[in-house]
């Protein structure tokens, strides 16, 4: 029987990030999944100021969202706060 990959999970490297996605990652593997975390750092986390003058809403979830569309990682974790709605 083959092993399942693990499932990347993507999370900025901020305490309360790495906080939930470590919560997720029990959930997961708990349910019998193996996981791995992947810290992404977002233009948020390397830039300072308001965050209107580094790009407003996205800075924290763009490179979240580029990964999950070019396959880096399975799913992410993030704060709903910071998504446009």
């Amino acid at each position: 029987m083959t092993e399942s990959p693990a499932l990347r999970i993507g999370t900025r490297g901020s305490p309360l990030a790495r906080w939930q996605a470590d919560w997720v990652a029990a959930q997961l593997t708990a349910l019998g999944f193996a996981v791995e975390l992947v810290l992404i750092k977002t233009q948020g986390d390397v830039r300072s100021g308001p965050i209107g003058a580094i790009g407003g809403q996205g800075v924290f979830t763009k490179e979240l969202q580029r990964a999950l569309a070019d396959g880096t990682i399975d799913l992410a974790v993030h704060s709903l706060k910071d998504l446009p709605t």
